[in-house]
């Protein structure tokens, strides 16, 4: 029987006056039980004779017999709850599989309750008694039970081993310290137990701490995806919004070349339709006209046909039909025409789009400089740090390992490991510049390999138009007009590298999936001088928001 079934028959065999299991149970008239010695008693002191629990009265006491339903119900809850106390008494004493047994019992083995260390046994609850009363024995150090005792003696000597050795790092035993370790630093292994205790807590907090950091750690990667997924939500969202207006635009644009189409189609049926009119007018009088000659010339009337001879020999008069045409209308250059203006359309559509772009991105406007330590030799650098262009006299100056030796290029001072950010340079007037970011650990001497793998993520312009993105392999950009300031846009985590035109609001191109592990540098190259050709300066501008 389980304890709870135990707890609810236990209650229900309580007698209301002395709180404990029935004893002769007897029912009164008003159905309540109790006792029989227990309502005997408290009738015999209360007169007149009344129920405890309902305080029914009773004029006549009651003749009271033991009920026996209940009588026998009482007796079987006691027959099973004694017989539950012995088995949990019996299991709880019995040593199970994993638990210390007790050392001195003999037979069955008990549970061990305690260890001592001084006599390295474990002992039940009944061969405890002695370590509890002999005043001798209360001196001996006491523990929760475990196995293997022997372990905690010193195999050399057979004696406890009390002491720690700190210079070995071991538990020792009273011989061991005068012995083997006389020369070395000793405590007692309480006190050691206590240090390190003291050290286990402390590690205890730093793994606390550890595990919170990692909870808050993990509550801000949450918190990153949350925000991922609603900015993911939000440019889907965009992206819904400007392709479903391309594409009404599109449709729009459709619609309208099939109408005009439509029209051109409906004028020539309608003008094929009046030159059928006309013909078949034309065909029923001279259907008329021939049926008139017909019965003339059949005529035997001599003078009949001689007067009406001349009026029916000429055919009526009708239209010259040989020069007319129907002529289908020509769509030659329509649909070209169509497409041309959607495609003005759509360019107007796109370019505010990228009006949009361009104003957000300019929000992460950084101050670049240039960096003179970095500079090639030939380059020349203004004062604020904001301009650079290509001199024919190589300085004298220091071979450090940060200086470009031998391409003209210069790196920005700034440097980013995170986030996002934005920078304007005024390429006008240059008919070579190379544009970008470079990582920190670029080499900075012999030649300079632009791409990816080399860290570097650039634009470049050669021979006045021939632009190119430098990727592996690089690619070529057609361009609809020649940038004169050129937005660079970084967003560190994303890996994304952008270019824009920033007086035409256009994307030049982009480095998307870069995988960036390092600062990255702003870099400049205002290219050679090439005769005074490509004299004009590389011009870091400040960021215009417009509004």
């Amino acid at each position: 029987m389980s304890a709870a079934s135990n707890l609810r028959s236990e209650n229900q065999f309580l007698c209301s006056i002395c709180l404990d299991v029935f004893t002769d149970p007897v029912s009164t008239p008003c159905g309540h039980n109790f006792c029989k010695h227990c309502i005997t008693q408290h009738w015999d002191m209360n007169v007149p004779s009344q129920c405890p629990l309902c305080k029914e009265v009773f004029y006549i006491k009651p003749e009271l017999r033991v009920n026996t339903f209940i009588s026998e119900m009482v007796a079987q809850f006691r027959q099973e709850a004694q017989q539950e106390a012995s088995s949990s008494s019996s299991e709880q004493q019995v040593s199970k599989p994993g638990e210390v047994p007790c050392d001195v019992c003999t037979g069955t083995k008990l549970k061990a309750l305690k260890s001592c260390l001084v006599c390295l046994t474990s002992y039940c609850e009944t061969h405890l008694e002695p370590h509890l009363t002999a005043s001798r024995l209360k001196r001996h150090q006491l523990m929760d039970p475990v196995d293997n005792l022997e372990d905690r003696m010193c195999r050399k000597h057979d004696k406890p081993l009390d002491l720690f050795c700190k210079t070995d790092q071991t538990c020792i035993c009273v011989l061991c310290s005068v012995l083997d370790h006389k020369t070395h630093e000793f405590v007692p292994v309480k006190e050691e137990y206590e240090g390190k205790k003291a050290e286990l807590g402390k590690t205890e907090a730093e793994i606390q701490q550890m595990i919170q950091e990692r909870r808050l750690k993990i509550q801000e990667i949450k918190q990153s995806v949350d925000f991922s997924k609603e900015k993911a939500e939000s440019k889907i969202a965009e992206g819904v919004r400007v392709f479903t207006a391309l594409m009404e635009s599109v449709q729009r644009s459709l619609n309208k070349l099939i109408e005009e189409m439509e029209e051109k189609q409906k004028s020539t049926e309608k003008q094929a339709e009046g030159f059928i009119t006309e013909l078949e007018q034309e065909i029923w009088e001279l259907k008329k006209r021939s049926s008139e000659v017909e019965q003339l010339s059949l005529s035997e009337d001599h003078l009949h046909l001689l007067q009406n001879f001349t009026s029916l020999k000429a055919a009526p008069p009708t239209k010259d039909w040989t020069e007319v045409r129907v002529r289908p209308p020509s769509y030659e250059g329509t649909v070209v025409k169509a497409v041309a203006l959607l495609e003005e359309t759509l360019s107007q559509d796109m370019k505010k789009l990228f009006e949009a772009e361009l104003k957000r991105v300019q929000q992460y406007a950084v101050d670049v400089t240039l960096d003179p330590d970095t500079a090639h030799p030939k380059l020349i650098l203004s004062d604020d740090g904001k301009q650079v262009n290509h001199g024919d006299v190589k300085k004298k100056l220091p071979n450090s390992p940060e200086r470009f030796s031998m391409c003209p290029c210069v790196l920005g001072k700034q440097s980013f490991s995170s986030g996002r950010f934005y920078f304007e340079v005024q390429v006008k007037g240059k008919i070579k510049w190379d544009l970008g970011v470079a990582r920190e650990s670029i080499s900075r001497k012999g030649d300079v390999t632009l791409s990816p793998k080399h860290g570097y993520w650039t634009i470049i312009l050669r021979n006045r138009n021939e632009y190119e993105a430098l990727v592996d392999p690089s690619v070529r950009l057609s361009l609809k007009s020649q940038p004169e300031n050129v937005g660079v846009f970084v967003d560190y985590e994303e890996g994304l590298v952008s270019f824009y035109d920033v007086d035409a609001a256009a994307l030049i191109f982009s480095f998307t999936g870069c995988s960036f592990t390092e600062k990255l540098h702003p870099y400049f190259s205002p290219c050679n001088n090439d005769g005074g050709k490509n004299s004009a300066p590389l011009i870091i501008f400040p960021v215009n928001q417009t509004a």
